[in-house]
């Protein structure tokens, strides 16, 4: 059992370090960070303890399970609100998505009217069919323009962006940021705790290569992944409209890639 203790607390150290850089960056102090911790300790064991048929788990089933004092276990009088919006929902995000798929099809439909009329192929059809009707043209544009995803001009809109990757929405960079390792850490966790049937989680590591060659490496990923974005969205968006909201699944397919010069991370208190 000590083994064990030992071995999660150096794998949360190596999970958190960079969770922590993005706090000290961000300029979050001990105080909101223990704050933090305690809620999703909270949560987590509500979470447990109802998985094993506790449809309301006590003060002391929750200290126990948390190691938080009763007092630490009542203090908290309402549920954390979460601050970043859901990226999944996104008219904007669903759009660009949907261009993006089309303009790879045909390189010409990268640049489109805003209206048109009859049949031709515009930005507020496009606009209409990704936002489900429920939202304006006009609206998704002015987002994607602030977004610096899409320039307009003459009556145009353009591409201007190979990914929905708002780098000029910070909220919305660490939405994005705050979704995707959550969902890769998830199935990572439940792969090692046996949750469910194991998920795909891989990756490949070098050491000891130049740092041109590391980005040789990622340009090749990039490329590769173009594809593969291009593959999965058609699928993904013909099983959607396939179950025509009657299906509660939900997925998400990631990639990345890390580089760094391996002297300056030797300096870090906790080996990689």
């Amino acid at each position: 059992m000590d083994n064990r203790l030992a071995w999660a607390q150096a794998a949360c150290a190596r999970i958190m370090r960079p969770v922590v850089r993005l706090a000290l960056a961000m300029g979050l102090k001990h105080p909101q960070m223990e704050e933090l911790l305690r809620d999703l300790l909270l949560d987590e064991a509500h979470r447990l303890w109802r998985g094993q048929g506790v449809a309301e788990p006590n003060i002391s089933q929750l200290s126990i399970t948390t190691g938080l004092n009763r007092k630490a276990v009542t203090s908290r009088v309402r549920e954390p609100a979460d601050a970043l919006p859901g990226t999944e929902s996104s008219a904007a995000a669903r759009t660009f998505t949907s261009w993006l798929q089309m303009q790879t099809d045909d390189p010409a439909l990268r640049r489109l009217p805003v209206v048109a009329n009859g049949d031709a192929v515009s930005f507020e059809t496009l606009a209409r069919a990704a936002g489900r009707g429920n939202w304006h043209h006009r609206s998704i544009l002015d987002e994607l323009v602030r977004l610096k995803l899409v320039n307009e001009e003459d009556g145009h809109a353009e591409l201007t962006a190979e990914a929905f990757v708002p780098q000029a929405d910070l909220r919305s960079m660490l939405a994005f940021l705050g979704d995707n390792a959550r969902d890769h850490l998830q199935a990572a966790v439940s792969n090692v705790t046996g949750e469910r049937a194991p998920m795909l989680e891989r990756a490949v590591f070098a050491k000891g290569l130049s740092l041109e060659d590391c980005e040789a490496i990622q340009a090749l990923v990039r490329q590769r992944w173009t594809a593969l974005h291009h593959e999965l969205t058609g699928h993904m968006t013909r099983a959607v409209e396939a179950a025509d909201g009657a299906a509660s699944g939900r997925i998400r397919v990631g990639i990345y890639t890390y580089i760094e010069d391996a002297g300056e991370s030797a300096r870090d208190p906790t080996p990689r």
